[in-house]
């Protein structure tokens, strides 16, 4: 558990990158859609959510990537371990994702309470996923920023064990099982079935998010273990 500790710590020798600039992402991003919607009410107020939330989850991605792509190689000459180091890591991946996931649930309740700050805008209440309850938001936020981050991981991973090529087969492996896919349900003229079949409610697809989480998690720490640098 310390060495666990540790290695959050370590990651946090430069606080800025993942305490300060996914907040400074947000803010930048929540800058240029309010004046968009301050100057053109309604115009925008037509056009609905707002997409800017996006910027704050692409930044968790983003600082996945960085904490086992970046970072890896100089914490194992600390002499921690593959699992600890992935651990520690998959530990303040899911601190910052309930501490992100409490920022915004707290937010989109300003947001209600000023109708859309002032100028009608939902910046932070996505329709389907981030428009109910309060705890219901917190939860979505957080299993959707800790899949990101842990999403982010595996792209660190990936390099180090198997190389840029590695990264390159990787990436194409899910845009071609994405095309098959979707090809597919095009064929068989599925879409109507399909649409049933995932008809989930925002707490059944936050579930099943979580479930994704938990398998990645458990496949990173499976992959990690023979990553060399």
């Amino acid at each position: 558990m310390r060495t666990w500790r540790d290695v959050a710590r370590y990651h946090l020798v430069v606080p800025w990158l993942f305490l300060v600039m996914p907040w400074l992402v947000l803010a930048a991003s929540f800058a240029v859609n309010w004046q968009i919607f301050a100057r053109h009410a309604v115009t925008a107020a037509r056009s609905g959510d707002t997409g800017g939330l996006t910027a704050f989850y692409i930044f968790f991605l983003v600082i996945g990537i960085n904490s086992i792509g970046r970072s890896l190689p100089f914490g194992l000459a600390l002499g921690v371990s593959r699992r600890s180091y992935y651990t520690g890591t998959a530990l303040l991946g899911v601190a910052l994702a309930l501490a992100g996931g409490l920022g915004l649930t707290a937010l989109q309740a300003i947001e209600r309470a000023t109708d859309g700050w002032g100028v009608g805008m939902r910046f932070f209440r996505v329709a389907y996923i981030l428009n109910g309850p309060w705890y219901l938001t917190w939860l979505t936020s957080f299993v959707v920023l800790a899949l990101l981050f842990t999403y982010g991981m595996w792209y660190g991973i990936v390099f180090w064990r198997w190389g840029v090529y590695g990264v390159i087969g990787f990436i194409g492996l899910q845009a071609a099982a994405l095309i098959v896919a979707l090809l597919s349900v095009a064929w068989a003229n599925a879409w109507p079935d399909l649409g049933r079949y995932f008809g989930l409610t925002a707490a059944g697809l936050t579930g099943v998010l979580a479930g994704l989480v938990l398998l990645l998690l458990a496949g990173g720490l499976a992959t990690i273990r023979r990553a060399t640098v």
